[in-house]
């Protein structure tokens, strides 16, 4: 994973919260210069859940949404490598994190709960649809929770949304195996349970941006997704930025940006949708 993006000095967040045990279970919070209720969003962080990657790169993204009055929430989340990370601790991590902010920010009057979504890159576009989805997953599952509130969006950037096809294809060599601790021949529970393209439909609006040279996770995971939701009745979008490979698409400097900022402004304002 290399890219100038991951090399900045992070600008600074606002604030911490812890939302669990593990060292790794903390959010960290910007906020708008404005009075008043703000839209949130969740932020997931990618580097194929592995934990040499932490939630630092998503920090220029961070700082780039912020000032147009959204309060950002860059989540940190239990990775393979760390204690816990990996199935189901990641999953459940990402579904913790969420909960935290609809149950624990209800009483802070900055947070306009109503209009919450989440935004993620490449691992975390995964975590991202997953979220949209969790509710569908099997009662039976250990990463099966009753979502604290409904998220009006989520954009996923550059994306896993097939965790099947993306272990076929070796997409992040053995990233998918090491998360889910098995092949989808030895855990079909698993993959039915954590892959967003298994538990469609969600009902949650879905922006899926992608880049047409990427060339770490690609394009045709976001439109093998998009297929299947729509030939379920779903009306998701597919933004193709062409050209761009896989690390603009966070840079808040390039031109894709633009574009994404663009479609994450819509969930929020939904008459703003190019």
């Amino acid at each position: 994973m290399t890219s100038d993006i991951l090399s900045r000095a992070p600008p600074k967040a606002d604030s911490r919260s812890v939302y669990g045990p593990s060292p790794e279970n903390f959010i960290e919070f910007r906020f708008p210069r404005r009075s008043g209720p703000s839209p949130v969003l969740l932020v997931l962080h990618g580097g194929f859940w592995q934990e040499a990657y932490d939630l630092s790169h998503m920090d220029p993204l961070c700082a780039a949404v912020t000032p147009g009055g959204v309060i950002t929430c860059n989540v940190e989340y239990r990775r393979i490598g760390n204690r816990g990370g990996g199935w189901p601790g990641t999953f459940l991590d990402a579904a913790h994190a969420t909960d935290y902010i609809f149950e624990e920010m209800s009483s802070d009057s900055r947070f306009d709960l109503g209009r919450v979504a989440a935004l993620g890159f490449s691992a975390g576009g995964h975590l991202a649809l997953w979220l949209s989805g969790r509710h569908r997953v099997r009662a039976d599952s250990p990463i099966r929770s009753k979502p604290a509130g409904r998220l009006v969006g989520v954009v996923s950037i550059a994306g896993v949304s097939d965790l099947r096809k993306a272990w076929e294809h070796q997409v992040g060599g053995d990233a998918v195996v090491r998360l889910m601790g098995g092949t989808p021949g030895e855990h079909p529970d698993r993959y039915d349970a954590g892959s967003p393209i298994e538990l469609l439909p969600v009902g949650v609006k879905q922006i899926l941006v992608h880049g047409t040279n990427d060339e770490v996770v690609p394009l045709w995971q976001s439109e093998a997704f998009v297929e299947r939701a729509k030939a379920l009745g779903e009306e998701p979008r597919l933004v193709k930025l062409e050209g761009a490979g896989h690390f603009e698409t966070i840079n808040p400097e390039s031109v894709a940006w633009q574009r994404i900022a663009t479609e994450t402004r819509a969930l929020f304002h939904p008459s703003s949708a190019p």
